[in-house]
């Protein structure tokens, strides 16, 4: 009988009875794919295109009990095992070479409860997905930039958007998970119920289980909003950024821009003049009463000589969506950040300096807005901490051509280099790379690192879920 080439999750390598294997097809309402059958390529297929592993089989799950198979399965049979939820995470994690990768993106339901403005979002759905759903009811999540992002790794790993200085971290705005153990058990975590798995689950990524599950709060937000895209030429870019700094420091809570420097791609609303040429553009959502952000950004849409200002009223799903097109599907990602505690004249102009060298038309420097509600939570609140952060400063590389990796990634590591200078010490765990490990892990998470290992000792002593940003579980 055919057996499959497998790798356990010690990295050795074994042959599977293919027995087993059609037990654990037989077992599942979803589909259970090999190399062998059509779709293969697709379903293993991740947003960075530079991830091409192959998994000895990929299991596509429509409930819990279909991922509750799959953790028995690896748990008794000692394959390695990874988890996809929406597969737009820059480490390609979701993938493993030669192990069973459990892939919940066909799970996207989410139910609005309007009267306890909460939504129940399943694994596999992406910020579009929950956004949608919300925004019937003129509700929102705190959520993230890009719509394609699947909502529970952005979760897990703390969570940023346009309506964190107003409401925290995305993972401070959970009121509770559901998630099946690495002995195939489902439990849920909440404040009341396994409140250090909740603590754990709150920035610790997928180092626990399968999270299958997630309560998140809803504020009212939309359906419309004050937000948009203005840019200018280069050589604005000292005084663009000097606007800049004095708008995020004295910004609202309800306020957040986040300024990028890169070669103009040719969109609609930018200038047929500009595109292809260096730019500096502010991405603006107001997301309090739009008469005070007409008011409040009046002096930015008239500032110098714009190039593209499409600032206006709209829908906040479209303000949602507004960076998606930069960050397609299949394109190559590398990507290295820091968390700053503030920006000086120094940062703003490393910045600039960065941002000559772009070695790609897709490349860019960007500064994300934290602080307000963020700050507003002790460190030990929950596992993601790192709440003296300000602001991200990420450098993203992102090409098409293989041949172009070295050139992109020694940019990228270069420019990184020298940013650390200005770190509060912290990195944002959703933005390591695959090369992040180790020291990286453990300054994304600072002191409450020990405390995680003690969590990932209760709940997966022998490290099943390994295929992550792992945290070893304490001896």
């Amino acid at each position: 009988m055919q057996a499959f080439a497998a790798i356990n999750r010690d990295g050795s390598r074994f042959e599977m009875d293919a027995t087993r294997v059609d037990a654990l097809r037989g077992a599942l309402r979803g589909t259970l794919i090999t190399a062998s059958d059509p779709g293969y390529h697709e379903a293993r297929a991740v947003w960075n295109g530079m991830i091409d592993r192959r998994p000895a089989l990929i299991a596509r799950c429509i409930g819990t009990a279909d991922i509750v198979a799959c953790v028995n399965f690896a748990r008794e049979t000692g394959i390695a095992l990874s988890i996809k939820g929406g597969g737009h995470n820059i480490s390609g994690l979701a993938v493993t070479d030669g192990g069973l990768m459990i892939d919940c993106s066909l799970m996207r339901g989410c139910l609005v409860d309007t009267r306890a403005r909460v939504a129940h979002a399943q694994p596999g759905a992406t910020l579009g997905d929950i956004d949608r759903e919300t925004q019937l009811h003129g509700l929102a999540a705190v959520l993230g930039f890009v719509s394609l992002t699947g909502a529970t790794g952005l979760t897990l790993g703390g969570g940023f958007g346009y309506l964190s200085r107003r409401y925290g971290w995305t993972t401070d705005n959970v009121r509770s998970m559901t998630m099946v153990t690495s002995e195939g058990k489902v439990v849920q975590a909440s404040p009341t119920e396994n409140a250090d798995l909740f603590w754990g689950l709150r920035g610790g990524g997928g180092n626990f289980g399968v999270v299958t599950s997630i309560e998140h709060q809803l504020y009212p937000v939309g359906p419309e909003i004050y937000g948009g895209g203005i840019a200018w030429t280069m050589d604005s870019a000292p005084e663009v950024l000097a606007l800049y700094r004095k708008l995020a420091d004295e910004a609202p809570l309800e306020l957040s821009v986040v300024c990028v420097l890169r070669i103009a791609p040719p969109a609609p609303w930018i200038q047929k003049e500009a595109h292809g040429k260096p730019i500096v553009a502010l991405f603006i959502c107001h997301s309090g009463r739009i008469q005070d952000a007409e008011k409040l950004l009046a002096p930015v849409k008239a500032f110098g000589k714009p190039v593209g200002d499409v600032i206006q009223r709209r829908p906040y799903l479209s303000q949602q969506s507004l960076l998606d097109t930069a960050n397609p599907n299949g394109r190559r990602y590398y990507w290295k950040s820091e968390y700053l505690p503030g920006i000086g004249g120094d940062t703003l102009d490393a910045a600039m300096q960065y941002s000559k060298g772009l070695p790609s038309p897709f490349a860019a420097v960007i500064l994300f807005p934290l602080g307000g509600a963020i700050g507003q939570h002790a460190n030990s609140h929950s596992a993601v901490g790192n709440r003296n952060a300000n602001y991200v400063f990420s450098i993203t590389s992102s090409w098409e051509k293989p041949e172009d990796d070295a050139a992109n990634i020694t940019w990228a590591r270069d420019a990184w280099n020298d940013m650390k200078k200005f770190s509060t010490g912290g990195t944002y765990i959703n933005f390591l790379s695959e090369d992040d490990i180790g020291e990286r892990i453990q300054a994304a998470y600072g002191v409450n690192y020990e405390r995680l290992a003690r969590v990932k000792a209760s709940w997966d002593p022998h490290n099943m879920f390994r295929a992550n940003k792992n945290i070893a579980p304490s001896k």
